[in-house]
This record gives structure tokens, C-alpha cells and sequence, in this order.
């Protein structure tokens, strides 16, 4: 008996095709919990290409399933030698084992038979890897605004803005839209021309919300009294969070938007699928550098107030002690929100400090600076002392050499005499 399964990777997601015996037999010698690719979605799109029987064929013979790519999961690309593709972005091979083992080697694809070697097929499992991808970060998304402690519903209804506004009704529009979807299959025309007028929206929503983070970064960077800062940054704990729960909702709502976007070109363009794939992962990639640079532009501020406080705090022991656990708190939020978008950081908590820690530092600098004093005073004494001596000696001598020769011409004349 002879297994094969497909491998497709595009490095946020992992698909395992083929036998669907040898499909679960390969996840669970590998430990691997998967979701339904929905092979299945494909047959539409595909029903007029010159290929369509052979193409709904390998789809009916075929179960797949997606696993989101971890560090564990990725792995398997290396562990399997999968080969990639510059042109689409993927890793693929295919995997054959003995007497339903899934193991032993990896055979690239070569013949006609497998799944891979369709292009159609290809592009439309890339792009429903695509979405589902999308969709673990939505979901990753919602559980962050579940968790913070002031949802983003409760700082939307706050605000005076209508922009605010918008984005809720947006969340309706699209929400209906994916609701749609999952009862009919598809995006149609009337329910895409109802999605695609909020995109502006967002990014309107997006824009505004980073200047505000940058507007908290700008007052922290040029305000250095203790007690100015204590009350920025205790602002900021608030502020921010409220933020980064609208930057948060709106990210997750781009997401939604790309992945009824794949579905409209997968019905209407699906020979411009695999194009239209790699160029939304590239705008996705725009938007998290975006956050990226102006998250992390607010938390080294926030460092740096905290360095300014932990300066001062003999000065102002209680307003740096606040400084400093104010900016911790503003910044472990910021690393939760980039956690929750697949943004990497490496920021660790600051320690606020002690006031008898800072009295000790300058103690031991001042008796290291006395110190030095005293070693100087006594070196210059040293070396006066010297100079004096020397002086006296030179000074004595001269007397001396006088006295002699004042003696000599008082013999002289007394003999002249």
C-alpha cells in the first residue's frame, strides 16, 4: 500500500493534502491540529477551464486541511525538504510512505497525476490557505479586544469624533457580509459593492489613530520636569490603550475585507488569483510596518521618560517611582497588541528606582569624587612641600654665600686699616 500527501506552505500556513486516511495519519504522527481547507470551494471557479473534469476529479479524491505555521509546525518544511517557488511564494512536495506510514522521503512533484502540478488548483489552495490565515489572525484579534480591560466598543461610543462612528458601521456592513458568505459560498456582486465602499473608512480610522500615538510619543520626548511626566505618562496609560484597541479593530477588519476580496477574484478573475494573493500579503506587510515603526517609536519614549525619572529621583522620588510604572504599563500593553498582530519585540520591563538605591549611587560617587580630592590635595601638598623645601635650601644658601663674603670684605678692610 502506497501513501502520498501534497505539502503546500506559504509561510503563515501549512496544507496537507491527498487520501484523507493518510492526511489524519500524517497530522497525528506529527501532533498537528489542523482546520478544513475547503477544497471543495474551488469547483465553481473552476468548472470552465479547459481542464474542469480533471480538476473536480482530483478535488473529489482529495481532503485537505490547513495548520497555522508555529515554530514547531514550520519545521516540517525544513524536516521534508520542501522546495520553494520565487514566483508564487511556496514551498510544496509531495510525501509518500509504505504500509500507511507517512514517512521516509520526499519526491518533488514530477508527474502529472498530483494536485500540484495544476496551476488552477494551485492558486486557489494558496489562496484559501491565504484567508484562513487571515481568519486565525481575526480571531486572534478578537480575543485581544476581549481581554483588555476597556473594549473597543465602550472607547468608540466615548469619543465626539464621527469617524468613530463609521467604523462601527463598517463592522456591521462587514460582518453581514462574511455572514452572507458562509450561507451562500460566494461574494456577490451586490454584497461586494456594499463591502468595498468601507475600505476608505479604515484607513481613514487607521491614520488617525497612529497620529494620536505619535502625538502622546511627541509630548513625552519633549518634556523632561519629573512631575510633567508622571502626569503625561499616566494619561498615556489610558490613551494608549484605547488606541491600540481601535488600531486593533480596524487591522481585523482589513483582514476581513482581503479575505471576501480572494473570493470575489477566485469567482470573477481566478487566473488572478495567485497575483492578487501576493499582492494583499504585501499590503498587509505595509500596514504591520506601519504599526510596527509607530508602536515602538511610543515605546522607546516611554523608556526614555522612565531613564529621565530614574535620573531625578532624589529629586522627585514618588513622581519617578510613577514615571517608571506608568511607562511599563503603556509598554506592556504595546507588546500584548503587537503579539496579538505577529509583530516581534524585544522591550523588557524597566525598574523604577529606589530612592535610598540613588542616595547609596551618589553617596559612593561623592566619597569616589572625595576621594580623588583628597589624593590630589595630598599630591599637591606633596608637591609644594617640596618646592618649598627647595626653596629654602636656595634662599639659605644665598644668605649664606652673602654672609661669606660680607665677612671677606670686612677682613680686607680692617687689614687695609
Amino acid at each position: 500500500m502506497h501513501d502520498e500527501i501534497q505539502l503546500i506552505s506559504d509561510g503563515d500556513g501549512l496544507a496537507v493534502i491527498g487520501d484523507p486516511a493518510s492526511v489524519d495519519r500524517f497530522l497525528t504522527s506529527e501532533g498537528l491540529t489542523s482546520k478544513d481547507l475547503g477544497l471543495h470551494r474551488l469547483r465553481p471557479s473552476l468548472s470552465t477551464t479547459a481542464a474542469a473534469t480533471q480538476s473536480a476529479s482530483e478535488i473529489a479524491a482529495n481532503s485537505g486541511r490547513w495548520v497555522k505555521l508555529t515554530k514547531e509546525s514550520a519545521q516540517l518544511a525544513h524536516k521534508h525538504g520542501l522546495r520553494g517557488s520565487g514566483k508564487s511564494g511556496l514551498d510544496t512536495g509531495v510525501l509518500k510512505g509504505n504500509h500507511g506510514q507517512i514517512k521516509g522521503f520526499v519526491e518533488f512533484v514530477k508527474g502529472p497525476t498530483t494536485l500540484l502540478t495544476n496551476p488552477a488548483l494551485l492558486a486557489g489552495a494558496a489562496g484559501i490557505m491565504a484567508q484562513l490565515a487571515m481568519q486565525q489572525a481575526m480571531d486572534d484579534i478578537t480575543d485581544y479586544l476581549a481581554t483588555i480591560d476597556k473594549k473597543v466598543d465602550d472607547v468608540v461610543s466615548a469619543q465626539k469624533d464621527a469617524v468613530f462612528a463609521d467604523v462601527m458601521g463598517v463592522d456591521l456592513v462587514i460582518e453581514e457580509a462574511l455572514t452572507i458568505r458562509d450561507q451562500v459560498g460566494r461574494v456577490s456582486d451586490v454584497t461586494w459593492s456594499k463591502v468595498q465602499a468601507t475600505t476608505m473608512t479604515l484607513a481613514r480610522t487607521q491614520a488617525y489613530a497612529l497620529l494620536q500615538l505619535d502625538a502622546i510619543a511627541d509630548k513625552a520626548e519633549h518634556e523632561s520636569n519629573v512631575g510633567e511626566l508622571a502626569t503625561l505618562t499616566k494619561q498615556a496609560e489610558t490613551k494608549v490603550h484605547e488606541w491600540l484597541a481601535v488600531l486593533a479593530r480596524c487591522f481585523r477588519l482589513q483582514d476581513a475585507i482581503a479575505v471576501l476580496e480572494l473570493d470575489r477574484v477566485l469567482d470573477a478573475s481566478p487566473d488572478e488569483l495567485d497575483r492578487h494573493r501576493l499582492g494583499l500579503q504585501m499590503a498587509r506587510r505595509n500596514r504591520l510596518d506601519l504599526i510596527s515603526r509607530s508602536t515602538e517609536r511610543l515605546m522607546a519614549r516611554m523608556d526614555a521618560s522612565a531613564g529621565t525619572a530614574n535620573k531625578k529621583v532624589l529629586l522627585h522620588p514618588n513622581a519617578s517611582r510613577d514615571v517608571v510604572h506608568s511607562s511599563n504599563i503603556v509598554a506592556t500593553a504595546v507588546a500584548d497588541f503587537q503579539g496579538r498582530l505577529g509583530i516581534e519585540h524585544g522591550r523588557q520591563s524597566l525598574q523604577a528606582k529606589r530612592w535610598a538605591e540613588a542616595a547609596t549611587e551618589v553617596t559612593d560617587k561623592a566619597r569616589e569624587a572625595g576621594a580623588d580630592s583628597v589624593d590630589a590635595a595630598r599630591r599637591l601638598g606633596g608637591e609644594t612641600l617640596d618646592r618649598a623645601k627647595s626653596a629654602t635650601g636656595e634662599l639659605s644658601n644665598r644668605i649664606t654665600d652673602r654672609a661669606l663674603r660680607r665677612r671677606k670684605d670686612e677682613t680686607l678692610d680692617h687689614n687695609q686699616d
